[in-house]
């Protein structure tokens, strides 16, 4: 099959089985590997994306259910050699250790605070599970959506 995928901003006519998942499509066709494969399940929130501004998992969506919608990746998501918000913050909260959760983190990150941009605590801690650090660096990730919330708000 022919799908139009729409990934940040640029749009890609892909011919390909429509059961596979976008996260392949990304990393193994557009070159997208800031996108990781964690656990293949969902469970991790490794392979986190934006579809029409909603965190996903993109190992458990396949590039059909894509099609046509505007997809972010973490690539997608500095602007004219300025990093997001989000992103920024992560740096300045040193906010990881290894970083293979990081793109899943941030992409879940901006969802929220696209939102909601004034979480409480609880909210970011509610909001984010199901997006695991295996280094286990959730205060910092916490103190880096704070620091993000601010500077946007």
């Amino acid at each position: 099959m022919t799908v139009t995928l729409l990934v940040n901003g640029a749009e890609h006519r892909i011919d390909v089985p429509a059961d596979l998942t976008l996260l392949f499509i990304l990393r193994n066709e557009l070159n997208l590997t800031g996108t990781k494969y964690g656990c293949g399940e969902g469970q991790c929130g490794a392979c986190t994306v934006l579809l029409d501004g909603k965190p996903i998992r993109s190992c458990r969506t396949s590039v059909a259910a894509a099609a046509g919608k505007k997809i972010t990746t973490i690539e997608g998501l500095e602007q004219n050699g300025r990093l997001h918000s989000v992103q920024q913050a992560f740096l300045d909260a040193e906010a990881f250790q290894c970083g293979y959760c990081t793109s899943g983190m941030i992409l879940s990150s901006v969802a929220l605070l696209n939102s909601n941009p004034n979480p409480r605590e609880e909210d970011i801690i509610r909001f984010m599970n199901g997006n695991v650090c295996r280094c286990g660096t959730y205060p910092r990730i916490i103190a880096a959506v704070q620091q993000a919330a601010k500077r946007q708000g």
